[in-house]
Parts: structure tokens; C-alpha cells; sequence
């Protein structure tokens, strides 16, 4: 094990079950090589970019590496494809396991691992890197469904910060249930409404079901002639959200281009506060993903939009 410094803080990603598994594993090593309760923060990728990474020391987990991070006594553990090398921050990086699951071999390291806790990463771990060949690839997707559905705060105080109590929580059978009556017909639906936003992307319109295996289906049957798909959703603070989906690798530099970041296929950005409903957002994606010629006439007003919408962006 790396020759870890005390923590002011520990990051994490809020906006899947790998940050939550993540966060909390690491606030676990902190108490236990320490005896410290080190504060836990969660970002979604935009609010993560903005920032500052003004702590002395800090453990970072399932949030890229970045040069920002590379500051002596900080900790960054991740999993997404990154072409920063780090001079002075410890780097923890493997692009076929999660970021909880490398939370965790350190905390194999430090004796804290356990039967439940085996079980868990692993469920984790299926889901977040979508090995849809695993034999419990759909029960995963049931348990990292339950941060997209209830939150990651909401989990977090629900369970009290215990992570083993997700374990065959009774919220699981909502789960389930949901899969089995909304998947088929979110499924149909979804596949009738695919709108154009260029030439690689379509926009996926949901109504009920799991976006992410709703969108993994129609991908994998070729449903669109779309490479990438993305589905928007509001969060509680009214911020909208994309989400890119692909096969082929080609969703990440869609979501960059959004100032977003992720996965080479599953990846998301948040897009400016001006955008508040899904048709305003479709209108600003359809922008930004196809630029103005030199010499081709835009409308004013889509000029006009596109500019107040990076603007609040900044």
C-alpha cells in the first residue's frame, strides 16, 4: 500500500453507485489508518470542473485525474482513460476495474474487507463497467439503479453510511419490479421516439424504465443509425442533465465537447443553467454538435440562444 497522508477531505462522484461505494470505502481507510471521521463531498462532473482543489491533502475517487490534482499528499483513485501522468500525487488507475473496487483492494490491505462487502463491490463492479456477461449482470444494474432512482444522499442517510445494509435492501424490490413491468414497455416506446441531433447523435425520449438498459438494448440491436445516443433528465436544482451512450468509444468526445467527461461509452455533461426543459436542450445540443459553416446563414435567434447559454455556462 502507498504510504498514504491524512486526508482534509475525500471527493467523490455523485452521481452513480461507484462514487457512493467508492466515498464511503475511502472514509473507512481514513478512520481506520487515522482514526479520523474525514469529511465526505460528492460532485457531478460540471460542479467537480469548477472546484478548487485548494486542500493540502485529499483523496479523490471515480473523478478523472487531472494536472489540477497533481499536488503532493493527494490521492486520486479512478478508472477512466486519462493521458496525465502525476509528478507528485499518488495515482491509483485501472481502466477494467471500478473505482470501488480499487477503493477496496486497499482496504483488503488494510484488513477492512468482509463476506458482505466482497459481495457488494462485486455488484458494483458489474455494473459500473457493464459486464453484461456476468451471471449477475442483472441484479447489478437492479443496485446501481438505486442511485439513479432515490439519490446519492438519500442512500447514503438511509443507510446511515453502512454500506453492507444495501445489501438485499427491501428498495430492491421496487427494483426489480420496475424492470420487469417498465423495461418492456419503456423499451417500445423509446424505440418509436429517437430524434436526429446530427449525424452521429439521437436523442432517446424515455418514459418509463431503466434509461441506461433501455438505451444499451437499442444500441446493441442496432435500433438507430445513430453511434451515439443520449437521454436528458432535470435534477431536483433544475439543472439539466445529458447522458451519452455508445459502443464504439464515440460518446466520450461528445460529452467533452460539453465540457462533460466519464467513460469512452457512457459518459454525461451538465448542461448551462439557461437550459430548464428538455426542448431547450435538444435545440442547444443540436448547436453545439453542429457547428456553422463558414458562410451558411443561421437564424439570429439560435445564435442569440446558443450565445446566452455558453455564457451562463461560465
Amino acid at each position: 500500500m502507498f504510504d498514504l497522508s491524512r486526508p482534509e477531505v475525500i471527493l467523490t462522484h455523485e452521481s452513480d453507485l461507484d462514487g457512493l461505494v467508492s466515498g464511503v470505502l475511502l472514509q473507512r481507510l481514513a478512520r481506520k489508518l487515522f482514526n479520523a471521521d474525514v469529511p465526505l463531498e460528492a460532485y457531478h462532473y460540471h460542479t467537480w470542473k469548477q472546484r478548487d482543489p485548494r486542500e493540502t491533502s485529499a483523496w479523490v475517487a471515480d473523478l478523472s485525474f487531472e494536472g489540477r490534482l497533481d499536488k503532493p499528499n493527494w490521492l486520486v483513485v479512478d478508472h477512466h482513460a486519462t493521458e496525465g501522468q502525476p509528478r507528485r500525487a499518488k495515482l491509483i488507475h485501472d481502466l477494467n476495474k471500478s473505482a470501488g473496487l480499487l477503493c477496496y483492494e486497499l482496504c483488503r490491505g488494510a484488513g477492512l474487507d468482509s463476506p458482505s462487502l466482497d459481495r457488494l463491490v462485486h455488484f458494483n463492479n458489474v455494473a459500473d463497467l457493464f459486464l453484461e456477461d456476468d451471471a449477475d449482470f442483472v441484479v447489478a444494474n437492479d443496485y446501481a439503479n438505486l442511485v439513479k432512482v432515490y439519490g446519492f444522499w438519500n442512500l447514503h442517510v438511509l443507510v446511515n453510511g453502512e454500506l453492507e445494509r444495501l445489501l438485499d435492501h427491501p428498495l430492491l424490490e421496487v427494483m426489480a419490479v420496475k424492470r420487469r413491468v417498465e423495461d418492456p414497455l419503456g423499451l417500445e416506446w423509446s424505440r418509436k421516439n429517437v430524434q436526429k441531433i446530427s449525424p452521429t447523435v439521437g436523442f432517446v425520449d424515455t418514459v418509463v424504465g431503466n434509461t441506461n438498459l433501455l438505451v444499451h438494448q437499442l444500441l446493441e440491436k442496432a435500433a438507430t443509425p445513430y453511434p451515439v445516443l443520449v437521454t436528458l433528465f432535470r435534477r431536483n436544482n433544475g439543472l439539466m442533465i445529458a447522458s451519452f451512450r455508445s459502443r464504439g468509444g464515440e460518446a466520450l468526445p461528445v460529452a467533452e465537447k460539453l465540457q462533460g467527461g466519464g467513460h469512452a461509452n457512457a459518459c454525461g455533461a451538465t448542461l448551462p443553467k439557461s437550459i430548464r426543459n428538455v426542448s431547450d436542450a435538444i435545440e442547444y445540443l443540436r448547436l453545439v454538435l453542429n457547428p456553422a459553416k463558414p458562410g451558411r446563414d443561421t437564424p439570429l435567434n439560435s445564435m442569440e440562444s446558443l450565445f446566452s447559454a455558453i455564457e451562463s455556462q461560465r
